[in-house]
């Protein structure tokens, strides 16, 4: 069996980013500093096509940081880890 997962056409794959609970300094953050709800884009499909056949690719690469949905998406677990998978418009790019 394969170790790689492909999402098919607009999906995405994210592997959800555990925020740290101190700073470098040892001082310890309140939960709500560290609940925003983000992840990192680990597998990207081809894209969708649109009515005249051409290619439209996912906005998103590998290695992204996103922004993820409070409820939704299909939770995947490969490995040890858990991740989430979603069509493209469940995800909004966070600014870098």
């Amino acid at each position: 069996m394969a170790k790689r997962f492909i999402p098919l056409l607009n999906r995405v794959l994210i592997e959800k980013v555990v925020p740290p609970v101190k700073t470098n300094a040892g001082i310890l953050l309140p939960e709500k500093a560290t609940k925003m709800n983000s992840g990192k884009v680990v597998a990207v499909g081809s894209g969708l096509r649109d009515r005249e056949g051409n290619l439209i690719p996912v906005s998103v690469k590998e290695g992204d940081t996103v922004l993820l949905p409070e409820f939704g998406g299909t939770q995947v677990k490969l490995g040890d880890k858990e991740r989430l998978g979603g069509g493209m418009r469940m995800f909004k790019q966070l600014l870098d």
